[in-house]
């Protein structure tokens, strides 16, 4: 894989959009299950940037934790940002849906669940522990799976160690 030419301290100093106005612009769309708690927890995990930046997993990334079809050099408008993360989300709903049992979830452990999977991807969670307890409808051991997914780029971040514990908490409110 080529070095990227972006370093940490660029990728700080991004061109910021406002979280908010996202969540506002998806949940308005309607085409989501993921509820509003767990898009806030998903969208103020990742932040939301006009422009691409290098993520602490050490990925290309856009908008609002899109890691798909980036340029660098573009940035993007609200509804750029809002049509590329809906897509996202709605990936990791059918990726939930399809392995994890996700029509029988209550929304908020739903939503937990989507936020593990838009994070981690679909390959890493469809054959996870975690999954396997939600297919046998054992709810709260798979809620208390989302500790073990902590990692990025082979190393455990400080922000995932937050986001798993308010992603637990979603998905215990849930049962």
């Amino acid at each position: 894989m080529a070095q990227l030419k972006l370093s940490k301290k660029s990728s700080a100093a991004g061109i910021v959009c406002s979280v908010a106005t996202i969540i506002a612009i998806v949940l308005n769309a309607g085409n989501v299950r993921t509820n509003e708690r767990g898009l806030e927890l998903i969208g103020n995990a990742e932040s939301c940037f006009r422009d691409p930046y290098v993520c602490p997993a050490g990925v290309l990334t856009d908008g609002m934790g899109n890691t798909h079809d980036i340029k660098l050099g573009t940035i993007k408008n609200d509804q750029q940002i809002a049509a590329e993360w809906e897509k996202n989300i709605l990936e990791a709903e059918s990726c939930v849906n399809h392995y994890g049992n996700g029509r029988k979830l209550s929304d908020d452990t739903f939503s937990a669940a989507v936020s593990v999977t838009f994070r981690a991807g679909c390959g890493n969670m469809r054959g996870s522990t975690m999954f396997s307890l939600f297919r046998k409808g054992d709810l709260k051991a798979a809620c208390n799976q989302f500790p073990r997914w902590v990692y990025g780029g082979g190393r455990v971040l400080p922000g995932l160690v937050t986001r798993a514990k308010k992603e637990e908490a979603l998905c215990l409110d849930g049962l």
